[in-house]
């Protein structure tokens, strides 16, 4: 009977391993020309229902984020993982089709590593024309249809149309932009958890 007493409590006893959310993404994510701590991740850490992990880098593309993927699902364990990347990629006209395999080979590494990979829409300016952008943009949706994932709203959408939430360049928010985009943010973060 102790014995048995003993095995029950051990099993209610251990730790829940706690919801965490993996970011892998670009500039958008790592807070560029800010501090760490004013970015969006970070005030979204704040308020979160989960654990956030933010794992994105200025200048990084799908090539390099499909490269660090395997080390960071190693070390954090995420129950999902947010991709936020081919921004950089669209930017230097790199293949769409590269581009697209890039993305499919992260959100198979995610599934094998038994998270939920979620994807973000990504929109870049038409610098290389309509055509370009048009196949493009279409990875995003192609790939959440034919993967039966989540395809997250580009919440530079709402910000990029506004320039006082800018930095010069035209391509990055400034820090008034980083609470707006938390709060974009938020609502889908909790829908993980419902």
């Amino acid at each position: 009977m102790r014995i048995i007493f003993v095995l029950i409590f051990c099993l209610f006893s251990q730790p829940t391993l706690a919801q965490k959310l993996l970011i892998l993404g670009d500039s958008l994510s790592a807070a560029y020309g800010l501090q760490e701590h004013q970015g969006w991740p970070a005030l979204l850490a704040a308020d979160s229902p989960i654990e956030l992990v933010n794992g994105s880098i200025s200048g990084e593309t799908t090539g390099g984020g499909l490269a660090r993927l395997p080390a960071l699902l190693k070390q954090h364990q995420p129950t999902w993982v947010l991709i936020e990347l081919g921004g950089n990629d669209g930017l230097r006209g790199f293949d769409p089709q590269l581009i697209a395999n890039n993305l499919q080979q992260m959100i198979n590494l995610v599934k094998q590593h038994n998270a939920e990979p979620l994807l973000m829409q990504i929109r870049i300016p038409p610098n290389y024309g309509p055509r370009y952008v048009e196949r493009f943009t279409g990875i995003y949706p192609q790939l959440a249809a034919a993967n039966e994932i989540p395809l997250w709203p580009f919440f530079m959408d709402e910000i990029a149309v506004r320039p006082e939430l800018m930095m010069q360049d035209g391509i990055h928010p400034n820090a008034k932009a980083q609470p707006l985009i938390r709060d974009l943010m938020l609502p889908l973060l909790q829908q993980l958890t419902e």
